[in-house]
């Protein structure tokens, strides 16, 4: 499992890397434009970076969190891994039609 519970940490740090980016542009948008529309996703990243702080914290300080893991059942395992890929892949989608 600790192949795949390094996997998961690592795309919920990706997570944080690529909403911290969409925030500031996102944010600069809002200021520069002051569109609901940008509003709406500046909270939404705003609560999604919240999110996956908290799973970086999980995932890397909590020591209970991580004996939850690793005595979990199998599906509850690739369950939250692919949670994290998943939304690693929505936010990568986002970012790509952000920037372009």
């Amino acid at each position: 499992m600790s192949l795949w519970f390094e996997a998961a940490r690592l795309a919920v740090v990706a997570n944080v890397v690529l909403l911290v980016g969409l925030t500031a542009v996102w944010g600069r948008n809002y200021r520069t434009h002051g569109a609901n529309h940008t509003l709406g996703l500046l909270v939404f990243a705003v609560f999604l970076l919240a999110e996956n702080l908290l799973a970086v914290y999980l995932y890397t300080f909590h020591g209970t969190f991580h004996g939850w893991v690793y005595e979990a059942a199998p599906v509850a395992q690739r369950g939250m891994i692919a949670l994290n890929v998943l939304e690693l892949l929505a936010l990568g989608l986002l970012a790509k039609i952000t920037w372009t």
